[in-house]
């Protein structure tokens, strides 16, 4: 009997993508020992995203979805599908086929050969632009030496996961996810596929430049303390300096110098102010995850799912 592979594919305003993902993704399959189904997660598209799936869930046995009640953001799109997902493996996929499905055969070679875990590394493309690789190179240097994890540059989510990942991934209950960072800690047998991305089909990409940011403090403070060891280095680096400072206001007293120039003490106070805002900072990102982890709350909830139906 051969096996069953779910893919997860989150869709957030993906409504021209979706039929084209299915049909090549299906023509990869179609030579493959396996049975599969989709498993499309939409994450509050505010265009004809669910009408598309609720069609083609109904003309298509393979397609099925879960419509969440409002875009919670695609980590935890992803941790919803994987959460239903119910193939011995998993494979997770963006809807904008930049997650080339030729390497499908590739992926489920691997998993046949015994290993839990086949994530993908993205090469970079020629043509993007010099800011984007630099940040993308600046966002693996810096979760790499601030964090307790390594990941190669270009590692994406698109990933294989053995049946008995998924089921070990669904016990996690941090709030904030990073689930490429995740995955890596939860160690496994696991092996790494280059590819090359190829073009969006349609439509435009949802990760801003904040977004990237906020999703590399994310990587960041979820797998280390470092920075709050920076934050307390510092500190003690400027008041030992301030210490220093003292014999020569004692000896510039004494031999009657006076200290002028009230600028450059403005400036040091607004400098050192400047340094206790950011440690401060730092301590408040620890302090708010502490907030929202013990809130406890769900990471999604779903709105409508097409097996209610059938």
């Amino acid at each position: 009997m051969s096996r069953l592979v779910s893919f997860v594919i989150p869709a957030c305003n993906e409504e021209k993508n979706i039929p084209v993902i299915i049909k090549e993704i299906a023509a990869v399959m179609t030579d493959l020992p396996y049975h599969y189904h989709f498993l499309f997660v939409d994450d509050g598209s505010s265009d004809h995203t669910l009408s598309v799936l609720q069609k083609l869930s109904k003309e298509n046995q393979q397609v099925k979805y879960l419509s969440l009640s409002r875009n919670f953001g695609h980590q935890n799109a992803l941790k919803a599908g994987l959460d239903h997902a119910e193939g011995e493996a998993v494979i997770m996929m963006d809807a904008d086929l930049q997650h080339p499905p030729a390497l499908i055969p590739l992926l489920l070679e691997k998993w046949e050969e015994g290993t839990d875990m086949v994530y993908t590394i993205r090469k970079e493309q020629e043509d993007l632009s010099l800011l984007k690789r630099k940040t993308s190179a600046l966002f693996y240097d810096v979760i790499n030496n601030m964090s307790d994890i390594e990941l190669e540059q270009g590692t994406a989510d698109f990933r294989l996961m053995d049946k008995k990942v998924v089921e070990a991934f669904r016990q996690l209950r941090e709030h904030e996810l990073f689930i490429r960072g995740l995955v890596k800690w939860m160690g496994f047998s696991q092996a790494g596929i280059a590819y090359m991305p190829a073009a969006r089909f349609s439509g435009a990409s949802k990760y801003t430049i904040k977004k990237m940011v906020r999703f590399a403090l994310q990587g960041i403070t979820s797998f280390s303390t470092k920075p709050l060891y920076m934050a307390a280095y510092l500190g003690f680096s400027f008041a030992f300096l301030s210490v220093l400072y003292i014999p020569y206001i004692v000896y510039s007293f004494y031999q009657g110098h006076t200290v002028s120039g009230w600028a450059s003490i403005v400036a040091a106070i607004a400098f050192f102010g400047g340094l206790q805002l950011m440690i401060l900072g730092i301590i408040g990102l620890y302090l708010g995850k502490l907030f929202m982890q013990s809130k406890n709350r769900p990471h999604y909830f779903i709105k409508e799912r097409s097996w209610e139906n059938e």
